[in-house]
């Protein structure tokens, strides 16, 4: 699906860097995390093995499956301090999801609407609003953002 990943010569010591990892994709967007994955060493996604990118390996991730609920996986990924990217038109009506990250300080983006239905659309509407996007790995938690391909707007955390 993505470019080859690379392994490292045995005899490459202290070329390879860990990586830095800011993004977690959910498994409501498993294509587009896996897709991006194999182009940044900074994302990761549920299963994902770890890998080398551009000479920095990134570990595995620490949500193994894509069966973990969100009120376990949240507060897993907020702790590692990752700003998470999900696919949720509803997300201001899933009361234990908007509780789960106010009480944890996580951090989301979720694709909405009609422009994130496709693994294409996803990634047309996250490299439309990337530069917004990786902004927010300064921003402090709580919150979420809406993004689709004209806007990146929050949502109330207010039940």
């Amino acid at each position: 699906m993505g470019p080859s990943l690379r392994t490292v010569p045995q005899n490459a010591p202290g070329r390879i860097k860990p990586a830095q990892v800011r993004f977690y994709f959910d498994s409501e967007i498993l294509g587009l995390g896996k897709f991006v994955s194999c182009l940044r060493s900074d994302c990761t996604f549920p299963g994902d093995p770890g890998a080398i990118i551009h000479k920095r390996q990134r570990p595995p991730c620490s949500i193994a499956s894509t069966a973990v609920d969100d009120t376990d996986w949240i507060p897993a990924v907020t702790a590692q301090d990752l700003v998470i990217v999900t696919r949720d038109s509803k997300i201001q009506r899933r009361h234990a999801e908007l509780h789960t990250v106010s009480t944890h300080n996580a951090r989301m983006v979720a694709l909405v609407s009609e422009d994130a239905k496709t693994v294409w659309n996803q990634l047309e509407v996250f490299m439309i609003q990337w530069r917004r996007i990786e902004t927010l790995t300064e921003e402090i938690g709580p919150f979420i953002y809406r993004a689709s391909r004209s806007r990146l707007s929050p949502v109330s955390l207010d039940d």
